[in-house]
């Protein structure tokens, strides 16, 4: 590591420990030639995908398009941006885990729309019908009648918990 006072490039550690709750390592150093003390943090680089549009196009994933997406599907809905926040790690997680260099466009709006209708189904219905165009009401119906069959199919299906996990956890016990 260069001396960001005298540039020289022999520096000692004298500390290291964690930092940013785990993700980071921050260390001191003191430089062997002019004695400045100086802090650098370490992180692991974690390279996303590149997104392949419809139209064959190729840009850089952005977790702040995602991001925005989501929350407009969220927009006056009961649902706490901790758990948005972690449905947007987790989507992020699953891309990185992919380990594909480039992602089709369709394949994220899976991602995201599964995550949503694990959340929030009215969230999941307003961004599937941004994200299929839908038309017309139709086509709300057949998406809500698809919703109503895996409801059935599994009742606990894209529905909240109204207690905290600790909470639910107490009261299985009981």
């Amino acid at each position: 590591m260069h001396c960001p006072f005298c540039n020289h490039d022999d520096t000692k550690v004298t500390d290291s420990r964690l930092a940013g709750e785990g993700r980071q390592i921050r260390r001191r150093r003191e430089c062997q030639a002019c004695g400045e003390r100086f802090t650098t943090f370490e992180t692991a680089e974690l390279v996303m995908p590149q997104v392949v549009k419809n139209d064959s196009t190729r840009q850089p994933f952005d977790a702040g398009k995602l991001r925005a997406g989501i929350m407009k599907a969220f927009e006056k809905r009961p649902v706490g941006r901790d758990d948005v926040e972690a449905a947007i790690e987790r989507i992020c997680h699953r891309l990185r885990v992919l380990g594909e260099r480039e992602v089709a466009s369709r394949a994220i709006g899976e991602i995201v729309m599964e995550e949503l209708r694990q959340l929030d189904e009215v969230a999941y219905v307003r961004y599937a019908s941004v994200y299929h165009q839908f038309q017309d009401v139709d086509a709300f119906r057949a998406e809500i009648d698809q919703l109503g069959q895996r409801r059935r199919s599994d009742p606990a299906a894209g529905q909240m918990s109204l207690l905290p996990a600790q909470g639910r956890d107490a009261r299985n016990k009981r």
